[in-house]
């Protein structure tokens, strides 16, 4: 994740389903909920969200079936109008773009990958990754070429000439993040893209698209509803609810300190030492004596279990990706962390 202006700015974004929507959103009372616009023949697909998206970083959204995570990400390319606020695309407004130049932001910018994987099936894996290069306009030779270097790095190199139905659950997926990908866009939105996956294909996806990510550094927004994906793989975490965006934070974060109950709800279950980070813990120095080797920084809290048990130090010194000692560690709250309620036992 860097630190670099938004890719995409979105602020107080309403989209809310009805007879006259904009109208309703100009009178609506103010502090309506959810389920006082739903009484009043409305559906708040999206409501009030602000939140930003930063370059090279992958926000995954979740919530449950009709939280309004699908219905936020449409909004983010327009494939849905907003009913009040603002979403900026590298600084440009997307509601005051005309249709031309919002159609050409979407091939040039934007790549897309669903939960269907919605192959050609009369086409080869050569073909269907080339598919969106040919709707461009690009010449054989080329978009062949683009096509090619995009499935290698996939992982589906020898598997040019296969037809989608001689291709497992996770190939056809792959096929379909390779089409995604040869138009090399800058920002990527994924919606459930692997929810149709057996677990162990699940996984192995997921590997890859970490894989993927470390290469290409692209801007991400991933939908999910499995709370373990989330945390596997986000820089930030967006959950929904009603059409709300409840809290957004780090993975870190949202298991240490859920802002509601709802968070709570689905951070209750979660092993923390398997994603909280050294650094999360980490304080200031403030005249602590800094002794013995330092704990790296982006170590969960379960990858030093053992030093946490065998150390007698009572504060760690914390490094942080350049060696240098960024804070210290309290054993006994990471300890806390690494056992639950049984460190104070």
């Amino acid at each position: 994740m860097t630190t670099d202006s938004p890719v995409i700015s979105c602020r107080n974004a309403w989209k809310l389903f009805g007879p006259n929507p904009r109208q309703y959103l100009k009178s609506m009372p103010a502090g309506h909920g959810y389920e006082d616009i739903r009484a009043d023949g409305y559906i708040a697909g999206v409501k009030d969200v602000s939140v930003e998206v930063a370059k090279g970083e992958m926000l995954v959204i979740m919530g449950l079936s009709g939280s309004g995570k699908s219905t936020l990400v449409r909004c983010f390319s327009r494939l849905h109008d907003i009913t009040g606020g603002t979403i900026e695309v590298e600084g440009q407004d997307i509601m005051a773009l005309p249709e031309k130049e919002l159609i050409e932001l979407r091939r040039s910018k934007m790549g897309m990958v669903f939960q269907s994987f919605g192959l050609l099936p009369h086409r080869t894996v050569l073909e269907n990754v080339a598919f969106p290069l040919e709707m461009r306009g690009q010449d054989r030779h080329a978009r062949r070429e683009r096509a090619l270097e995009v499935i290698k790095l996939v992982g589906l190199e020898g598997r040019e000439e296969y037809f989608p139905r001689e291709l497992s659950g996770g190939q056809q997926q792959r096929v379909g993040i390779a089409r995604s990908l040869a138009i090399e866009p800058d920002i990527w939105f994924l919606d459930e893209p692997f929810s149709a996956l057996d677990p162990l294909i699940r996984r192995e996806m997921q590997d890859e698209f970490l894989r993927l990510q470390a290469m290409l550094g692209k801007t991400i927004v991933f939908i999910t509803h499995d709370f373990d994906e989330a945390l596997r793989l986000a820089d930030r975490i967006a959950i929904m609810k009603d059409g709300a965006i409840e809290q957004c934070d780090t993975p870190d974060q949202i298991v240490m300190d859920p802002q509601t109950e709802y968070v709570r709800k689905f951070t209750e279950d979660v092993d923390k030492a398997h994603v909280v980070h050294a650094s999360v813990l980490a304080k200031p120095v403030n005249g602590h004596a800094v002794e013995g080797d330092p704990i790296a920084g982006d170590r969960t809290i379960h990858q030093i279990a053992r030093q946490l048990v065998s150390d007698p130090r009572e504060h760690l010194p914390v490094a942080g990706k350049d060696g240098k000692i960024m804070g210290i560690m309290a054993r006994q709250e990471a300890l806390e962390v690494l056992l639950g309620d049984s460190a104070n036992g």
